[in-house]
């Protein structure tokens, strides 16, 4: 019997392992993940955005906009790709890929450049035009940090949980 032809690439399975992470995420706006994996396609670590630990999902605001800046989610939220640095069980991230849907913002991209991390490969890079993206672009790219997005070869990955289709 030939093998299966129609198995997922390395970059959509860590893509998609960045997605499953995203679900964790009890942000009701955006659900970001990311997953960094070493050159041997060894996953290092993931993480998804949320509040620090032991900072309540009940008593920090999710607010996007509000009259105070303290009233909204973004002086609290830990982003994906900060999360999955520090999530690191203590391995080396020199050379190593992190996938993530969105680009990193400007505090993301430090966290990314000073971690050693060589790629980052997204899938969109919506607030490309924003002034933080422009700077978080300029800093990973003067770095020498690889920017990839991703153009998977499919649209979708359906997760079946089911038991009976095992």
């Amino acid at each position: 019997m030939p093998k299966r032809n129609d198995y997922i690439t390395w970059d959509e399975y860590f893509m998609g392992i960045a997605k499953l992470s995203a679900l964790r995420s009890k942000d009701p706006s955006t659900q970001v993940g990311a997953c960094i994996v070493n050159d041997s396609n060894k996953i290092m670590s993931v993480g998804y955005n949320g509040f620090p630990c032991g900072c309540s999902d009940e008593d920090f605001p999710w607010e996007r906009s509000a009259e105070c800046e303290t009233d909204t989610k973004y002086p609290y939220v830990c982003h994906a790709e900060l999360n999955a640095i520090l999530n690191n069980a203590g391995g080396d991230l020199h050379g190593c890929r992190i996938y993530v849907a969105l680009f990193p913002c400007n505090e993301c991209a430090k966290a990314i450049i000073q971690s050693g991390i060589s790629e980052v490969i997204y899938l969109s890079d919506k607030y490309a035009d924003t002034p933080l993206t422009k700077a978080s672009r300029k800093m990973l790219e003067a770095a020498g940090v690889k920017l990839t997005e991703l153009g998977p070869h499919k649209d979708e990955l359906i997760l079946d949980l089911r038991k009976e289709n095992v």
